[in-house]
């Protein structure tokens, strides 16, 4: 419907937040990158607050006395494999035990020592 003597704009043409990025193929990729890499991985686009749940992270494991290697995932094909909308996001062990928030150094080494045991 025209209002205002406006026509419409066509529906389905405009380019989706990603970029158009999205296709079976990477989002198969995706799904494998979930399995691969470290135990410990940070979603985000790499901003302050990414690298600040980061720096939690590591200053977590080193309270802790743990050896574990830490991946930052910033491409969101990868982070939308793991279902996370909201950035930043902790994954421990392939499970996303955190999003959307940056966590404090006790509050990480809570999730590690419930997550490890």
């Amino acid at each position: 419907m025209a209002l205002f003597g406006r026509k419409n704009k066509k529906e389905g043409n405009a380019p989706c937040c990603c970029g158009g990025n999205f296709n079976a193929e990477s989002m198969a990729q995706a799904e494998q990158a979930k399995t691969e890499g470290a135990d410990i991985k940070i979603l985000g686009s790499g901003c302050a607050k990414c690298n600040q749940l980061e720096a939690a992270v590591k200053a977590a494991l080193e309270q802790l006395n743990m050896d574990a290697s830490i991946d930052h995932i910033t491409d969101f094909t990868q982070i939308a494999a793991y279902g996370v909308m909201t950035t930043p996001a902790l994954v421990v062990d392939g499970k996303v035990v955190s999003y959307g928030k940056v966590l404090k150094v006790g509050e990480v080494v809570k999730i590690l020592e419930k997550a490890r045991g």
